[in-house]
């Protein structure tokens, strides 16, 4: 099936486009992970970054996952951080700790240090998305991905995972220029990536801004919505952009601003009320909480209801998690979760659906 024939028939990237779909179609942040048996066999032999470097691997663990867990979609396995590498930093992956960015940013001056990343410095990546595309049942798209500008930032100035982002924010503040310099930079790496994975054979990208929401609306605005706007502004016309943050409910209509045909949300806010913020122009992709996915059967098919009822039956959602799934989650519930929102969303949209 050509790529042409992939967009008219794929029930996901329909959604992304608002188009009437037989049920809303589902896809989950971390399909493979820690919760997966096969994925943590595998992990007591191949340490994590080993993992995302050897194609081979990162394919089997992307069509595996997709195909267990039965997604409308694949979301290449990877991690958003691998762009650091060819831009000057080390990466390291602690267990218990979470990433460690070597050397990282502490003045503003060393924003020069930083090196552009040339395209098919991540080929592995891209060999990974070639594989997973041949693999894949033609009617199954692949979503490429990449973290934010601010999400990467952070993580380059903090030098890990942090939690009040303290240098973050004080170099936004002390030096506005050197941090439009900064965004700029990894801007320009960010959009080469997701190029590359376009190009690869990724049907939709998603850009995580997984640590947004420790800013205020006045910051958000400020400091990085208009290098948003750029950077997908940037990105291949014909592609979905998923754009994605967590905490970003203060400013989600800012956020929306930014771009995209898809808005992601996190489940701290009601999807009714975020439809609402983010208006009719953008599909919407969200937002049950993860936890819930740790509770009874009973309990996971309520909550999907409840979703589904705060979704409407305005054409574009597409139904995943607030966050990624919790390590702890017992496989059967993320079957169950996807196969029920086909189900219960497929009987609602019966009477409206041509057959």
């Amino acid at each position: 099936m050509n790529p042409e024939m992939l967009r008219r028939e794929s029930v996901f990237l329909r959604a992304c486009r608002k188009q009437v779909v037989p049920y809303t179609p589902v896809w989950f942040m971390r399909q493979a992970g820690r919760y997966q048996r096969f994925y943590r066999a595998l992990r007591r032999r191949v340490s994590f970054l080993k993992l995302c470097k050897a194609s081979e691997l990162a394919a089997e663990v992307t069509v595996r996952a997709c195909e267990q867990t039965g997604a409308d979609a694949a979301i290449l396995f990877s991690d958003i951080l691998l762009v650091l590498e060819p831009m000057g930093f080390g990466v390291r992956y602690e267990k218990g700790e979470g990433p460690l960015i070597e050397d990282p940013l502490r003045k503003p001056s060393d924003i020069d240090r930083l090196r552009p990343c040339p395209r098919g410095s991540l080929g592995f990546v891209m060999e990974a998305a070639r594989m997973v595309r041949a693999r894949l049942r033609p009617e199954i798209p692949l979503i490429g991905f990449a973290g934010a500008p601010f999400t990467l930032a952070s993580y380059m100035i903090e030098g890990g995972k942090a939690r009040s982002f303290d240098r973050t924010r004080a170099l936004m503040r002390r030096d506005p220029g050197a941090w439009d310099l900064l965004m700029e930079k990894i801007s320009a790496a960010v959009t080469g990536l997701l190029k590359d994975q376009v190009s690869a054979g990724a049907g939709a990208l998603q850009i995580f801004d997984s640590w947004a929401g420790c800013l205020t609306r006045a910051e958000y605005r400020r400091y990085v919505l208009p290098h948003m706007k750029r950077l997908i502004g940037r990105l291949p016309s014909g592609t979905p952009v998923i754009h994605f943050g967590t905490g970003t409910a203060p400013f989600l209509k800012d956020f929306s601003a930014a771009g995209g045909q898809v808005i992601g949300v996190d489940h701290r806010i009601g999807l009714a009320k975020a439809r609402k913020i983010i208006g009719p122009r953008f599909a919407v992709q969200g937002n049950l909480d993860p936890a819930v996915l740790l509770r009874t059967p009973a309990a996971i098919r309520l909550h999907v209801r409840r979703i589904l009822d705060e979704a409407g039956e305005r054409p574009g959602h597409i139904f995943n998690l607030g966050h990624g799934v919790l390590p702890g989650t017992p496989e059967s519930h993320v079957r169950l979760a996807m196969e029920f929102v086909r189900e219960e969303s497929a009987r609602r949209k019966s009477k409206s659906f041509p057959a």
